[in-house]
Protein backbone atom coordinates (compact mmCIF):
# COMPACT_ATOMS: atom_id res chain seq x y z
CA UNK A 1 0.00 0.00 0.00
CA UNK A 2 1.34 3.44 -0.93
CA UNK A 3 2.27 6.09 1.61
CA UNK A 4 -0.84 8.11 0.66
CA UNK A 5 -3.08 5.18 1.48
CA UNK A 6 -1.12 4.50 4.66
CA UNK A 7 -1.83 8.05 5.80
CA UNK A 8 -5.52 7.42 5.21
CA UNK A 9 -5.61 4.13 7.06
CA UNK A 10 -2.97 4.66 9.72
CA UNK A 11 -2.75 0.91 10.27
CA UNK A 12 -1.58 -2.19 8.53
CA UNK A 13 -4.15 -4.01 6.41
CA UNK A 14 -6.40 -6.63 7.88
CA UNK A 15 -9.31 -8.68 6.63
CA UNK A 16 -12.75 -7.25 7.37
CA UNK A 17 -13.58 -10.66 8.82
CA UNK A 18 -10.83 -10.44 11.44
CA UNK A 19 -11.99 -10.97 15.02
CA UNK A 20 -9.32 -8.94 16.82
CA UNK A 21 -11.07 -5.58 16.42
CA UNK A 22 -11.87 -3.97 19.81
CA UNK A 23 -15.22 -2.43 18.83
CA UNK A 24 -17.15 -1.85 15.63
CA UNK A 25 -19.14 1.11 14.38
CA UNK A 26 -22.87 0.54 14.95
CA UNK A 27 -24.89 2.46 12.31
CA UNK A 28 -27.98 2.29 14.53
CA UNK A 29 -26.21 4.14 17.35
CA UNK A 30 -23.04 5.85 16.10
CA UNK A 31 -23.34 9.02 14.04
CA UNK A 32 -20.23 11.13 14.67
CA UNK A 33 -16.77 11.16 13.11
CA UNK A 34 -13.66 13.16 14.03
CA UNK A 35 -11.50 14.58 11.25
CA UNK A 36 -7.89 13.43 11.66
CA UNK A 37 -6.20 14.60 8.46
CA UNK A 38 -6.76 16.66 5.32
CA UNK A 39 -4.74 15.63 2.25
CA UNK A 40 -4.40 17.59 -1.00
CA UNK A 41 -4.87 15.40 -4.09
CA UNK A 42 -5.03 18.07 -6.84
CA UNK A 43 -5.62 21.83 -6.97
CA UNK A 44 -9.36 21.38 -6.37
CA UNK A 45 -9.58 17.93 -4.77
CA UNK A 46 -8.92 17.06 -1.11
CA UNK A 47 -9.18 13.87 0.93
CA UNK A 48 -10.62 14.07 4.45
CA UNK A 49 -9.65 11.30 6.86
CA UNK A 50 -11.86 10.42 9.85
CA UNK A 51 -11.85 8.24 12.96
CA UNK A 52 -14.73 7.24 15.21
CA UNK A 53 -14.73 8.29 18.88
CA UNK A 54 -13.53 5.52 21.15
CA UNK A 55 -11.48 3.84 18.47
CA UNK A 56 -14.40 2.04 16.87
CA UNK A 57 -13.64 0.26 13.62
CA UNK A 58 -15.65 0.33 10.41
CA UNK A 59 -17.15 -2.56 8.43
CA UNK A 60 -18.39 -1.73 4.94
CA UNK A 61 -18.13 -2.90 1.35
CA UNK A 62 -15.57 -1.17 -0.90
CA UNK A 63 -17.34 1.45 -3.03
CA UNK A 64 -20.12 2.24 -0.55
CA UNK A 65 -20.98 5.83 0.40
CA UNK A 66 -21.99 7.81 3.48
CA UNK A 67 -24.39 10.71 4.08
CA UNK A 68 -22.70 13.65 5.81
CA UNK A 69 -24.62 16.36 7.68
CA UNK A 70 -22.66 19.59 7.36
CA UNK A 71 -23.45 22.77 9.28
CA UNK A 72 -22.83 25.59 6.83
CA UNK A 73 -24.53 28.56 5.23
CA UNK A 74 -26.70 29.12 8.28
CA UNK A 75 -28.24 25.65 8.17
CA UNK A 76 -27.56 21.95 7.86
CA UNK A 77 -26.84 20.46 4.44
CA UNK A 78 -26.73 16.73 3.69
CA UNK A 79 -24.41 15.34 1.04
CA UNK A 80 -23.47 11.83 -0.05
CA UNK A 81 -19.77 11.04 -0.47
CA UNK A 82 -18.18 7.74 -1.40
CA UNK A 83 -15.70 6.24 1.04
CA UNK A 84 -12.33 6.32 -0.71
CA UNK A 85 -10.74 4.22 2.02
CA UNK A 86 -10.65 0.43 2.03
CA UNK A 87 -12.50 -1.77 4.55
CA UNK A 88 -9.32 -3.83 4.85
CA UNK A 89 -7.95 -0.95 6.96
CA UNK A 90 -10.90 -0.42 9.30
CA UNK A 91 -9.50 2.10 11.79
CA UNK A 92 -10.22 5.10 9.57
CA UNK A 93 -12.53 6.13 6.75
CA UNK A 94 -11.87 8.79 4.14
CA UNK A 95 -13.78 10.77 1.52
CA UNK A 96 -12.29 12.59 -1.46
CA UNK A 97 -14.12 15.80 -2.38
CA UNK A 98 -13.84 18.11 -5.38
CA UNK A 99 -14.36 21.83 -4.80
CA UNK A 100 -17.38 22.82 -6.88
CA UNK A 101 -17.71 26.50 -7.91
CA UNK A 102 -20.76 27.73 -6.00
CA UNK A 103 -21.07 24.46 -4.08
CA UNK A 104 -22.02 25.26 -0.48
CA UNK A 105 -20.80 22.03 1.10
CA UNK A 106 -17.70 21.29 -0.97
CA UNK A 107 -16.35 24.81 -0.42
CA UNK A 108 -17.10 24.62 3.30
CA UNK A 109 -15.22 21.33 3.61
CA UNK A 110 -12.24 22.61 1.62
CA UNK A 111 -12.00 25.92 3.47
CA UNK A 112 -13.10 25.10 7.03
CA UNK A 113 -12.98 21.42 7.96
CA UNK A 114 -9.78 20.73 9.89
CA UNK A 115 -8.30 17.97 12.07
CA UNK A 116 -10.18 17.73 15.37
CA UNK A 117 -13.53 18.84 13.95
CA UNK A 118 -16.55 16.56 14.41
CA UNK A 119 -19.14 15.82 11.74
CA UNK A 120 -22.38 13.81 11.72
CA UNK A 121 -22.63 10.91 9.32
CA UNK A 122 -24.75 7.93 8.33
CA UNK A 123 -22.78 4.97 6.95
CA UNK A 124 -22.47 2.66 5.13
CA UNK A 125 -24.90 2.86 2.20
CA UNK A 126 -25.03 1.68 -1.41
CA UNK A 127 -24.61 -1.42 -3.58
CA UNK A 128 -21.96 -0.18 -6.04
CA UNK A 129 -19.23 -2.61 -5.03
CA UNK A 130 -17.13 -5.50 -6.25
CA UNK A 131 -18.29 -7.27 -3.10
CA UNK A 132 -21.77 -7.40 -4.67
CA UNK A 133 -20.39 -8.56 -8.05
CA UNK A 134 -17.37 -10.82 -7.50
CA UNK A 135 -15.45 -11.68 -10.67
CA UNK A 136 -11.97 -12.85 -11.70
CA UNK A 137 -11.46 -9.85 -14.00
CA UNK A 138 -12.56 -6.21 -13.72
CA UNK A 139 -12.40 -3.06 -15.83
CA UNK A 140 -12.67 0.17 -13.83
CA UNK A 141 -13.47 3.34 -15.81
CA UNK A 142 -13.26 6.55 -13.76
CA UNK A 143 -13.46 10.24 -14.62
CA UNK A 144 -12.24 12.90 -12.19
CA UNK A 145 -13.25 12.37 -8.58
CA UNK A 146 -15.42 9.51 -9.83
CA UNK A 147 -12.28 7.47 -9.19
CA UNK A 148 -13.17 7.49 -5.48
CA UNK A 149 -15.32 4.32 -5.18
CA UNK A 150 -13.12 2.47 -7.64
CA UNK A 151 -10.07 3.43 -5.58
CA UNK A 152 -11.73 1.93 -2.51
CA UNK A 153 -12.26 -1.31 -4.42
CA UNK A 154 -8.70 -1.34 -5.77
CA UNK A 155 -7.15 -0.61 -2.37
CA UNK A 156 -9.11 -3.45 -0.79
CA UNK A 157 -8.16 -5.90 -3.52
CA UNK A 158 -4.52 -4.83 -3.31
CA UNK A 159 -4.48 -5.38 0.47
CA UNK A 160 -6.12 -8.79 0.22
CA UNK A 161 -3.90 -9.90 -2.68
CA UNK A 162 -6.91 -11.76 -4.00
CA UNK A 163 -5.45 -12.11 -7.48
CA UNK A 164 -8.27 -10.42 -9.39
CA UNK A 165 -7.14 -9.09 -12.78
CA UNK A 166 -7.91 -5.34 -12.73
CA UNK A 167 -7.57 -2.77 -15.50
CA UNK A 168 -8.01 0.77 -14.14
CA UNK A 169 -8.70 3.59 -16.62
CA UNK A 170 -8.33 7.02 -14.98
CA UNK A 171 -9.68 9.98 -17.00
CA UNK A 172 -9.19 13.72 -16.41
CA UNK A 173 -9.21 16.93 -18.42
CA UNK A 174 -5.53 17.64 -17.75
CA UNK A 175 -2.61 15.56 -16.44
CA UNK A 176 -2.42 17.64 -13.26
CA UNK A 177 -6.08 16.78 -12.54
CA UNK A 178 -5.59 13.00 -12.49
CA UNK A 179 -6.87 12.06 -9.03
CA UNK A 180 -4.83 9.44 -7.10
CA UNK A 181 -2.25 9.43 -9.90
CA UNK A 182 0.84 8.62 -7.83
CA UNK A 183 -0.83 5.96 -5.72
CA UNK A 184 -2.34 4.28 -8.77
CA UNK A 185 1.05 4.20 -10.46
CA UNK A 186 2.65 2.76 -7.31
CA UNK A 187 0.04 0.00 -7.03
CA UNK A 188 0.34 -0.90 -10.72
CA UNK A 189 4.14 -0.97 -10.47
CA UNK A 190 4.21 -3.53 -7.67
CA UNK A 191 1.03 -5.52 -8.30
CA UNK A 192 1.25 -7.66 -11.43
CA UNK A 193 -2.52 -8.20 -11.53
CA UNK A 194 -3.22 -4.45 -11.90
CA UNK A 195 -2.85 -2.52 -15.16
CA UNK A 196 -3.28 1.25 -15.29
CA UNK A 197 -4.06 3.65 -18.13
CA UNK A 198 -4.38 7.40 -17.65
CA UNK A 199 -6.47 9.23 -20.26
CA UNK A 200 -6.45 13.02 -20.75
CA UNK A 201 -9.18 14.87 -22.64
CA UNK A 202 -7.61 18.34 -22.92
CA UNK A 203 -4.40 20.34 -22.75
CA UNK A 204 -2.52 21.00 -19.52
CA UNK A 205 0.74 22.37 -18.22
CA UNK A 206 2.37 18.94 -18.46
CA UNK A 207 3.23 17.51 -21.91
CA UNK A 208 1.14 14.41 -22.54
CA UNK A 209 1.99 11.51 -24.85
CA UNK A 210 -0.55 9.02 -23.50
CA UNK A 211 -4.17 8.26 -24.35
CA UNK A 212 -6.35 11.26 -25.21
CA UNK A 213 -10.07 11.98 -25.45
CA UNK A 214 -13.13 10.36 -23.93
CA UNK A 215 -12.85 6.58 -23.96
CA UNK A 216 -14.04 5.27 -27.32
CA UNK A 217 -14.42 1.67 -28.39
CA UNK A 218 -10.96 1.87 -29.98
CA UNK A 219 -9.45 3.27 -26.77
CA UNK A 220 -11.07 0.62 -24.57
CA UNK A 221 -10.03 -2.18 -26.94
CA UNK A 222 -6.45 -0.85 -26.97
CA UNK A 223 -6.28 -0.72 -23.16
CA UNK A 224 -8.31 -3.87 -22.40
CA UNK A 225 -8.72 -6.02 -25.52
CA UNK A 226 -10.64 -8.59 -23.47
CA UNK A 227 -13.09 -6.06 -21.98
CA UNK A 228 -16.08 -8.20 -23.02
CA UNK A 229 -14.97 -10.85 -20.51
CA UNK A 230 -14.67 -8.41 -17.60
CA UNK A 231 -17.06 -7.07 -14.97
CA UNK A 232 -17.12 -3.32 -15.67
CA UNK A 233 -17.54 -0.55 -13.08
CA UNK A 234 -17.95 3.07 -14.25
CA UNK A 235 -18.09 6.25 -12.17
CA UNK A 236 -17.91 9.91 -13.14
CA UNK A 237 -20.01 12.77 -14.50
CA UNK A 238 -23.28 11.84 -16.18
CA UNK A 239 -22.00 12.67 -19.67
CA UNK A 240 -18.96 10.44 -19.22
CA UNK A 241 -21.05 7.52 -17.99
CA UNK A 242 -23.57 7.94 -20.81
CA UNK A 243 -20.72 7.93 -23.34
CA UNK A 244 -19.20 4.75 -21.90
CA UNK A 245 -22.61 3.11 -21.70
CA UNK A 246 -23.18 3.81 -25.38
CA UNK A 247 -19.76 2.50 -26.39
CA UNK A 248 -20.26 -0.74 -24.48
CA UNK A 249 -23.78 -1.33 -25.79
CA UNK A 250 -22.67 -0.69 -29.37
CA UNK A 251 -19.79 -3.15 -28.90
CA UNK A 252 -22.22 -5.87 -27.85
CA UNK A 253 -21.13 -5.97 -24.23
CA UNK A 254 -23.41 -7.84 -21.81
CA UNK A 255 -24.84 -4.82 -19.95
CA UNK A 256 -25.87 -7.03 -17.03
CA UNK A 257 -22.16 -6.95 -16.16
CA UNK A 258 -21.98 -3.14 -16.40
CA UNK A 259 -22.33 -1.17 -13.14
CA UNK A 260 -22.26 2.59 -12.75
CA UNK A 261 -22.68 5.29 -10.14
CA UNK A 262 -22.73 9.07 -10.37
CA UNK A 263 -20.46 10.81 -7.87
CA UNK A 264 -22.49 14.06 -7.69
CA UNK A 265 -25.42 14.43 -5.31
CA UNK A 266 -27.65 17.24 -4.12
CA UNK A 267 -27.21 20.98 -4.54
CA UNK A 268 -23.47 20.75 -5.19
CA UNK A 269 -24.28 18.63 -8.24
CA UNK A 270 -26.54 21.36 -9.56
CA UNK A 271 -23.82 23.94 -8.93
CA UNK A 272 -21.31 21.85 -10.85
CA UNK A 273 -23.67 21.46 -13.77
CA UNK A 274 -24.27 25.21 -13.80
CA UNK A 275 -20.54 25.94 -13.76
CA UNK A 276 -19.54 23.40 -16.40
CA UNK A 277 -19.37 24.54 -20.03
CA UNK A 278 -21.83 22.87 -22.41
CA UNK A 279 -20.15 20.77 -25.09
CA UNK A 280 -21.19 22.45 -28.38
CA UNK A 281 -21.16 19.03 -30.06
CA UNK A 282 -24.10 17.89 -27.93
CA UNK A 283 -27.64 18.28 -29.26
CA UNK A 284 -29.73 20.85 -27.39
CA UNK A 285 -33.49 20.44 -26.88
CA UNK A 286 -36.36 22.74 -25.88
CA UNK A 287 -38.08 21.88 -22.58
CA UNK A 288 -41.50 23.50 -22.22
CA UNK A 289 -43.24 23.79 -18.83
CA UNK A 290 -46.96 24.21 -19.52
CA UNK A 291 -48.17 25.73 -16.23
CA UNK A 292 -45.47 28.38 -15.94
CA UNK A 293 -45.16 28.88 -19.68
CA UNK A 294 -41.37 28.82 -19.41
CA UNK A 295 -39.10 27.27 -22.01
CA UNK A 296 -35.52 26.22 -21.24
CA UNK A 297 -32.77 24.67 -23.32
CA UNK A 298 -31.23 21.38 -22.21
CA UNK A 299 -28.48 19.34 -23.86
CA UNK A 300 -28.71 15.58 -24.02
CA UNK A 301 -26.25 14.96 -21.18
CA UNK A 302 -27.91 17.23 -18.61
CA UNK A 303 -30.87 16.26 -16.39
CA UNK A 304 -33.95 18.38 -17.07
CA UNK A 305 -34.07 19.45 -13.41
CA UNK A 306 -30.53 20.84 -13.61
CA UNK A 307 -31.28 22.80 -16.79
CA UNK A 308 -34.47 24.17 -15.24
CA UNK A 309 -32.61 25.34 -12.13
CA UNK A 310 -29.99 27.07 -14.27
CA UNK A 311 -32.78 28.93 -16.04
CA UNK A 312 -34.42 29.99 -12.77
CA UNK A 313 -37.38 27.62 -12.96
CA UNK A 314 -38.37 26.57 -9.43
CA UNK A 315 -39.33 22.89 -9.21
CA UNK A 316 -39.81 20.57 -6.21
CA UNK A 317 -36.82 18.30 -5.60
CA UNK A 318 -34.86 16.67 -2.81
CA UNK A 319 -32.41 13.82 -3.37
CA UNK A 320 -31.59 14.66 -7.05
CA UNK A 321 -30.59 11.05 -7.73
CA UNK A 322 -33.83 9.27 -8.58
CA UNK A 323 -34.64 7.92 -5.12
CA UNK A 324 -37.22 10.08 -3.38
CA UNK A 325 -39.72 10.86 -6.16
CA UNK A 326 -40.13 14.53 -5.15
CA UNK A 327 -39.49 15.83 -8.70
CA UNK A 328 -41.95 13.40 -10.34
CA UNK A 329 -43.76 15.16 -13.18
CA UNK A 330 -46.11 14.36 -16.07
CA UNK A 331 -44.43 14.25 -19.49
CA UNK A 332 -46.99 15.35 -22.08
CA UNK A 333 -44.79 15.04 -25.16
CA UNK A 334 -41.28 14.08 -26.24
CA UNK A 335 -38.68 11.46 -25.38
CA UNK A 336 -36.32 11.24 -22.40
CA UNK A 337 -33.74 8.77 -21.12
CA UNK A 338 -34.40 8.13 -17.44
CA UNK A 339 -32.09 6.13 -15.17
CA UNK A 340 -33.67 6.16 -11.73
CA UNK A 341 -32.93 4.47 -8.40
CA UNK A 342 -36.40 3.29 -7.45
CA UNK A 343 -38.19 6.61 -6.96
CA UNK A 344 -40.88 5.85 -9.54
CA UNK A 345 -43.13 2.83 -10.13
CA UNK A 346 -43.46 1.02 -13.49
CA UNK A 347 -47.14 1.93 -13.73
CA UNK A 348 -46.27 5.60 -13.23
CA UNK A 349 -43.74 5.41 -16.05
CA UNK A 350 -46.38 3.80 -18.27
CA UNK A 351 -48.69 6.71 -17.40
CA UNK A 352 -46.09 9.22 -18.64
CA UNK A 353 -44.54 10.23 -15.33
CA UNK A 354 -40.80 10.98 -15.20
CA UNK A 355 -38.27 11.99 -12.56
CA UNK A 356 -36.80 15.27 -13.76
CA UNK A 357 -33.59 14.84 -11.74
CA UNK A 358 -32.53 11.79 -13.76
CA UNK A 359 -34.28 12.36 -17.10
CA UNK A 360 -32.22 13.58 -20.05
CA UNK A 361 -33.97 14.78 -23.21
CA UNK A 362 -33.77 12.87 -26.47
CA UNK A 363 -36.12 15.30 -28.24
CA UNK A 364 -38.03 18.48 -27.46
CA UNK A 365 -40.06 17.75 -24.31
CA UNK A 366 -43.25 19.17 -22.79
CA UNK A 367 -43.69 18.87 -19.01
CA UNK A 368 -46.90 19.55 -17.07
CA UNK A 369 -45.45 21.94 -14.49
Amino acid sequence: MSSASARISGDRPMSVSATAAPAWWDPDIDDRLICRAVLTETADVKTFVFEAPGGRRFAYAPGQFANFEVECGGGVETRSYTLASAPTRPDRVAITVKRIPGGIVSNHLHDRLKPGDAIKVQLPLGDFSTARHPAPKYLFLAAGVGATPLMSMLRAEDDLAGGADIVFVNVARRPEELVFRRELEAIAARNRTVRLAHVVTGEGAEPWAGHRGRPTRATIEAIAPDFRTREIFVCGPDGFMASVRGVLAEAGFDMARHHEESFTFGADAAAEAAAAPVDPAEKTWRITFTRSGKVVLCDGTTPILTAARKAGVVLPSSCTKGLCGTCKSKKLDGEVEMKHSGGIRPREIEAGQVLLCCSRPRSDVTIER
